[in-house]
């Protein structure tokens, strides 16, 4: 065995025709590894297990080609060092055997390593920076006050939550901010913002906003961002002018709708939501009322024959619902059973509807005394060698039938159509059900259609 110096090849073996060893030549780097011991041995056996169809191919390339390709593979030294190795081999003049000449690819394999490692580092951070993301586009969003993020450079609008879009109603991003400022306002507006440029805050001031020009308490802070700073806005509406001592401050129909515990919500005539409170937010499982609003209610309400195309139409008719039973669905797959009450604004084509929408799933379910007699052992038993066996079921199904037919118009306003899909029948089979019970003489909710 012998080393060398120069900058070279890291293990060079000479072989016969068969791939036996018969001489070892390291590089500095591992002249201390003893392999002595490999020669007379075949290179297949000082490598790893799954390098042995790669040597395989070396030897027998070089012989045939007179060169091979590269390939890796794991060389297995006596000290119990494995190099990760890359090999190309020669056949050598006459026959004088092949070359087979390797160099350590330790270096790259800690590169690959490092790259591996900055990868999964970037991947972490890039999951770390969406979290944060989120939970500031929630609190942004769910925010009860107006929030607006401005250029610093040119004080244009670079976002604006639900709250702020609506109380001021902000064009889309990109207008000048000073346009919704009333003219007697924007100096003071753009002191108190060149103020925060230069220190990072000032003192909150009221500015008359909107089309409106309401008065708004407004908070100013500087953030670094890309490509250049901006300012966020935090706007806070500014109550009616002060009560005097021992009067009474006005009622907020606003807050007292907030603190129903039922589902309160304004729809227009297409049943797409335009308020909603807290409660409905529950309801439905959503965080921030920008996620309902502008949504249509049949997104989470409804089941067969009692979803909101049946209470639209009944509130149409009549003006007035009272104890709509239907399901409501929520963003996180629970279905709650609730009651709705719902009325017009008008008696007649409606243009806005309040709906109120009530949890009943707590509600303990009501035993009517039909049923109860219905089924009652003593009711039974007197029966019981009067009547055959035969005749007694076909009463008691018969008056079940019967019961779920009254209890689905009840729950349909009378509504054929919608008391069939509600049943799982066609019409015309509950058409011949209600000749059978006697019931066909009970008016109609809504007119059928063809």
């Amino acid at each position: 065995m012998t080393t060398t110096n120069i900058a070279g090849p890291d293990i060079t073996l000479h072989l016969d025709l068969k791939g036996v060893i018969k001489d070892v030549t390291l590089s500095e780097a591992i002249a201390d590894e003893e392999v002595e011991g490999w020669i007379g041995r075949p290179w297949i056996e000082t490598v790893s297990d799954v390098g042995g169809d790669k040597v395989r191919h070396l030897v027998e390339h070089a012989r045939t080609r007179g060169v091979s390709a590269f390939r890796q593979l794991t060389q297995r030294f006596p000290s119990g060092l494995e190099l990760p190795m890359e090999y190309t081999t020669v056949r050598l003049g006459g026959k004088a055997g092949l070359m087979a000449i390797g160099k350590n690819l330790q270096a790259v394999a800690e590169l690959q390593g490092r790259l591996i490692a900055a990868q999964q580092a970037m991947e972490r951070d890039y999951w770390k920076l969406r979290e944060v993301e989120t939970r500031y586009r929630l609190l942004f969003d769910a925010s009860n006050d107006g929030v607006l993020v401005l250029r610093a450079a040119n004080l244009r609008i670079v976002e604006a939550n639900p709250v702020a879009i609506r109380a001021l109603g902000l064009a889309p991003v990109g207008r000048d901010f000073l346009a919704d400022v009333a003219p007697r306002d924007r100096d003071a507006c753009e002191a108190m913002l060149a103020r925060v440029r230069q220190n990072g805050k000032a003192p909150a001031m009221m500015l008359h906003l909107g089309p409106e020009m309401q008065p708004w308490l407004v908070r100013a802070s500087l953030m670094m961002s890309d490509p250049g700073p901006v300012f966020l806005l935090q706007l806070t509406p500014v109550g009616g002018s002060r009560q005097a001592p021992g009067s009474s401050a006005p009622v907020s129909i606003e807050e007292l709708i907030e603190r129903i515990p039922d589902g309160f919500a304004v729809l227009d005539r297409q049943g797409t939501i335009l308020q909603a409170n807290r409660a409905l937010l529950d309801l439905v499982q959503v965080a921030a009322k920008g996620s309902v609003v502008g949504e249509p209610l049949r997104r989470w309400l409804g089941r067969p024959g009692a979803d909101l195309k049946v209470l639209l139409a009944n509130v149409e008719r009549y003006g007035v619902v009272r104890t709509f039973a239907t399901t409501m669905q929520g963003e996180l797959g629970t279905e709650t059973a609730v009651e709705i009450s719902a009325v017009g604004n008008t008696e007649s084509e409606p243009q806005h509807i309040v709906v109120l929408i009530r949890d009943v799933s707590q509600r303990l379910p009501r035993i009517s005394q039909s049923a109860g007699s219905m089924v009652a052992p003593g009711v039974l038993t007197e029966q019981l060698g009067r009547t055959p066996l035969r005749q007694l079921i076909k009463e008691t199904v018969g008056a079940v039938e019967r019961q779920y037919i009254e209890a689905a118009l009840e729950l349909t306003e009378e509504n054929r159509t919608a008391a069939a899909e509600l049943l799982g029948l066609s019409r015309q089979s509950l058409y011949a059900k209600l000749n059978r019970y006697g019931m066909d003489g009970r008016a109609l909710a809504v007119e059928e259609s063809g």
